[in-house]
């Protein structure tokens, strides 16, 4: 008997939710950041570019994809052509390695907010903010502890369904989630000296342009929009044929741009108010090192501090519930199994991965493991790093190219177009998103996988 499928109750649902998936970590906890190491304005006009030439494209593609087959990213691939299941298999990698990680995040992120609401001490010495967040994430226990929280959060709203569980629960949290960064928006830039901070996220320096920055906008768009990993595929899946998926997909890359750049407006004038330029280049411990102290030197910033971080577990939640939909509609509709059931079988092996991943913060239970550097041979690094990189700089646009490659030249975008347009509605832009995505997002994904892996850029 043929397994029923679940729908979206609504565009808008629809909408709400694949924005969701897009606005994620990525926009509010690595943007502001990753803004400050390469170079500011060039980045986010370089970040801009490969959304509209690359990630919208790319975007549609898959969304078309998941709608004319109604299957997960696995069974998608297999009815349109089995040769290239192999690319629905590499997405769903993709995603479990993502998830694995992403609880550890969401749980320092719940910590956080606990720490806020309790009023607890971050403690003394020349770096208290620092020394916690240390602290915090080389116990071998608690930062497991609190990532389970997290998990157990996507479970409770997957587990219940498309309709009734992430469109209900996106409809909810997505306008908490703009709600609250436009309070942190305002705060921001109301503060005296902010504009400093607004010239240097704005401003363009020609010598910043180059390589690197390129690498970083490319798995920033890839990693924010939800590409290349099969998510859009899935949750096209679950759009009706009266839904209009350009204007849906413009509207999802537009939703996921604005909060990047909102993010970057939010945090980055604070940074520069207290800490000053250097205050942006602490890496992935940038929001639990350097806005704590921010917060700390503001009027009221203990509750701006614990809006920031209900900002990012907002953005964390409904990105790492599109995740983990993924992967279990691929072992629902793959396997036959039931919502719960499939989880369970998720839960079990990501749990180790995730725990690697929380013990490889430690100095002290630092787990090494090989990451290939072509320009320099076999270096060594944490496995927390590894599992980044495997991701956001070789997986995604790698699964980004092949989803260029299989629209472009074997599913063909005269059978794409016609389900973009199943709806009665006409695609303005058909000839230039064609052109888009059989030559332009590939040469644009294969030159920066060159700069990545050949060149070794973007590795550091």
């Amino acid at each position: 008997m043929k397994q029923s499928r679940g729908q979206w109750a609504s565009s808008l649902g629809f909408i709400l939710a694949a924005s969701g998936s897009a606005v994620g970590l990525g926009n509010i906890w690595k943007f502001p950041g990753k803004v400050a190491a390469y170079g500011g304005g060039a980045f986010i006009l370089c970040y801009v570019l490969i959304v509209a030439l690359v990630g919208f494209p790319v975007m549609l593609a898959e969304i078309s994809i998941g709608r004319n087959t109604q299957k997960n990213v696995v069974g998608a691939f297999r009815r349109l052509n089995r040769r290239w299941t192999f690319l629905g298999g590499i997405g769903v990698i993709t995603l479990f390695v993502i998830l694995s990680y992403y609880c550890v995040v969401g749980g320092w992120v719940l910590k956080y907010i606990q720490v806020y609401l309790t009023g607890a001490d971050f403690g003394t010495g020349a770096t208290p903010y620092q020394d916690y967040f240390v602290n915090f994430i080389s116990k071998p226990v608690e930062p497991l502890l609190w990532g389970a929280v997290f998990l157990a959060l996507c479970v409770y709203v997957v587990v219940r369904g498309v309709s009734k569980g992430i469109e209900k629960v996106s409809k909810f949290l997505m306008p908490c989630l703009f709600l609250i960064l436009l309070a942190i928006v305002v705060r921001s830039i109301t503060l005296p000296g902010a504009g400093e901070g607004l010239r240097y996220l704005f401003t363009v320096r020609p010598g910043t342009v180059n390589g690197n920055t390129l690498v970083g906008a490319l798995g920033q768009a890839f990693f924010s929009l939800s590409v290349g990993m099969g998510i859009m595929v899935t949750y096209g899946s679950y759009v009706s044929k009266t839904e209009n998926l350009a204007k849906s997909a413009a509207f999802i890359c537009g939703i996921d741009t604005m909060v990047a750049i909102l993010a970057g407006i939010a945090i980055v004038p604070v940074v520069f108010v207290t800490l000053g330029a250097d205050g942006l280049g602490q890496g992935g411990g940038f929001a639990f090192m350097a806005l704590p102290e921010v917060f700390a030197q503001m009027p009221g910033g203990i509750v701006f501090g614990c809006l920031f971080f209900m900002l990012l577990f907002l953005a964390a939640l409904t990105s790492a519930i599109s995740v983990l939909e993924s992967c279990v509609a691929f072992l629902t509709e793959e396997f036959h199994l039931g919502r719960l059931k499939a989880i369970v079988l998720l839960v079990i092996p990501m749990a180790f991965l995730s725990a690697g991943y929380s013990l490889s913060q430690s100095a002290e239970r630092n787990l090494n493991l090989p990451w290939f550097d072509f320009a320099s041979g076999v270096q060594m690094l944490p496995m927390n790093a590894v599992l980044e990189k495997f991701t956001d700089n070789l997986m995604i646009p790698l699964g980004a190219l092949g989803f260029c490659l299989f629209v472009g030249w074997v599913w063909g975008t005269k059978n794409a177009l016609s389900e973009i347009e199943a709806d009665g509605s006409r695609f303005r832009f058909k000839r230039s998103w064609s052109f888009l995505i059989r030559f332009l997002a590939p040469a644009v994904i294969v030159l920066i996988l060159y700069f990545t892996l050949g060149k070794g850029q973007g590795l550091s």
